[in-house]
């Protein structure tokens, strides 16, 4: 491929589309000044191009059948921005007996018997950083906080195959409260509580669930308050929207409870900074939602939160081919799309969350949702939720179960380096990004560079879901004006002649490409921790800025385009630092 003459292209493209706005001497001027550009790019390629890396040595696959793909990024705004917290993770209340298909995924990994002094545990917090942690799940609504006049025995989870999720009682303590509480202040993880939504809650004559009895939710948030912890965000109930999960609340009747949750919230809080009232953590269903919003008034919620469990139960046998489908994986933005359609019609001044996700229902699958494929996924799901205007993303699981970022034994499965890399190269502001109609199975996103300063960088997510084709990516910042085109020309001139001009690349992909292998290798080398549990130097390759980007087949790319020069991405937050 002709990389070198792209600046001469791209100038005759603007000169072909807009013919009428330019002399004679103009247009002589804009192709003129590129062509220079291009061939000075082909030469000192030649002479330096050594310096630069190639990605396609190494362990890295590269794939003779090549397609050269134009990824176009629209450079002109934002079109969605995201919480400074966006990466989250859920910790649950499972106790080790939970089994799905004969298979016991949990041990002790809820938040009721997780070891908090383990240093692989806290260190996992830190290195993700900025993290927000979900307190929640399936029991939540079972689980009664040992505080106050209690209306209800607080007992431990026991085993019962005859009651709601195979198991009764549930009985959080104010000491373990207290030291989840201090973990996640000592790593400066946002935390997000999941209350009970059924506590001491009677049934109507017709079956439905009356009102919701706040007083042990009252008691536990002002115990929180006094001692002088901060929750970043309360909500109500675990998946009994719509049909729910086993049981479910009516809209009307919700809608009574959250606001009930949010006065107490008011009151308690008057003289602290208030948290965030999430609503209502269960399955989307477009006619609930719309009446539970309605009837709960404008202000009601500051985010609605919704699950996802779009590849099925965890004993699938398809979950593979169901990821690595392009079409499969957009059947999720319809949902997205429906949610934000409701929100601006009915809530304009709510916004989305993403409270619980982990793929597949049941504990997911072991070397499926804990293995390399599931980052294809996993990733996909960010990106796509951050696009669509999606503030926070909860993946379930932090650990336990078989979709966690960790195992059970508090070391790293291959999403825990994705969220890594997300974390460190991913910024808040969203762009739009496209590619080409020849890339059906190249998913492509983008934002602003995180800790991008005064270069306003660009980060680009590459997602190759195909097993034959190799994609040669030419990325494109489009809406530039003629007068930013001509500056960022003479940029371009003086920049290829210093290290400025290299495009850091990230190449994620399989121990001998297979996909349920539970390692992942980072530019050809194996991610993994240190002795001491430190996550390892994500260490880029270093390739010259006008040469494609080579994706390989089932392999993930994450491009760094250190000076693109956007406005907008130049104000982001501070560089992560160990």
């Amino acid at each position: 491929m002709l990389w070198f003459l792209n600046p001469a292209l791209s100038a005759l493209r603007i000169v072909l589309r807009d013919a009428d706005r330019f002399d004679t001497c103009t247009k002589m001027k804009i192709l003129l000044i590129p062509l220079i550009v291009s061939l000075l790019h082909l030469v000192v390629t030649l002479l330096v191009g050594i310096r630069y890396e190639n990605p396609c040595h190494g362990s890295l696959v590269c794939n003779d059948n090549v397609v050269s793909v134009k990824v176009e990024v629209n450079s002109s705004a934002a079109v969605a921005t995201v919480d400074e917290h966006f990466l989250c993770a859920t910790l649950d209340w499972w106790p080790p007996e939970k089994c799905d298909y004969g298979t016991c995924a949990w041990g002790n990994t809820s938040l009721l018997n997780v070891d908090l002094s383990n240093h692989l545990f806290e260190v996992a917090l830190r290195d993700l950083s900025p993290l927000r942690i979900r307190l929640g799940g399936s029991l939540q609504d079972q689980v009664v906080y040992d505080i106050g006049d209690l209306q209800v025995e607080c007992r431990p989870f026991e085993y019962n195959a005859s009651h709601m999720f195979n198991f009764q009682g549930g009985c959080l303590s104010m000491e373990r409260w207290t030291a989840l509480l201090t973990l996640f202040n000592k790593t400066s993880t946002k935390v997000a509580f999941g209350l009970n939504a059924l506590y001491n809650r009677p049934k109507l004559a017709s079956g439905a669930w009356g009102p919701w009895d706040p007083s042990n939710a009252h008691d536990f948030i002002q115990y929180t308050i006094a001692q002088g912890f901060q929750v970043d965000a309360w909500q109500l109930g675990n998946e009994l929207s719509g049909s729910g999960v086993r049981t479910s609340v009516p809209a009307l009747q919700y809608a009574e409870d959250v606001t009930k949750l949010r006065d107490i919230v008011a009151v308690l809080h008057a003289n602290t900074a208030k948290p965030l009232v999430i609503a209502p953590d269960g399955f989307f269903d477009y006619s609930w939602w719309e009446a539970f919003l309605k009837a709960a008034g404008p202000g009601s919620v500051n985010f609605t939160t919704r699950h996802i469990y779009n590849l099925g139960p965890g004993v699938s046998q398809d979950l593979v081919e169901k990821i690595l489908n392009p079409q499969y994986l957009d059947g999720e933005k319809r949902t997205f799309g429906s949610v934000n359609e409701l929100l601006q019609r009915v809530a304009p001044s709510t916004g989305a969350w993403i409270g619980e996700a982990g793929g597949a229902y049941n504990s997911g699958r072991h070397l499926v949702t804990d293995a390399f494929a599931f980052s294809f996924w996993y990733l996909d799901q960010l990106g796509m939720a951050a696009s669509l205007n999606n503030k926070v993303y909860c993946r379930q699981s932090f650990i336990g179960g078989n979709y966690g970022l960790l195992n059970k034994t508090y070391q790293p499965n291959p999403d825990y380096f994705s969220a890594l890399l997300w974390n460190r190269l991913m910024g808040t502001q969203v762009l739009m990004a496209k590619s080409g109609d020849n890339a059906s199975h190249l998913r492509v996103y983008a934002h602003c560079t995180r800790d991008s300063n005064a270069q306003g960088g660009v980060t680009v997510l590459l997602i190759n879901l195909s097993n034959t084709t190799t994609y040669e990516v030419e990325v494109s910042l489009t809406a530039r004006t003629v007068t930013q085109y001509m500056k960022e020309t003479f940029e371009g001139l003086v920049s290829i002649f210093t290290p400025s001009s290299e495009r850091l690349e990230y190449h994620l992909t399989a121990p001998a490409n297979d996909l349920h292998s539970q390692n992942m290798l980072l530019n050809g080398k194996l991610l993994q921790r240190s002795l001491t549990g430190q996550a390892p130097e994500l260490t880029p390759l270093k390739v010259g800025s006008q040469t494609p980007i080579n994706v390989s087949p089932l392999s993930i790319t994450i491009a760094v385009i250190q000076n693109a020069g956007l406005r907008f991405c130049k104000t982001l937050p501070a560089p992560f630092s160990n």
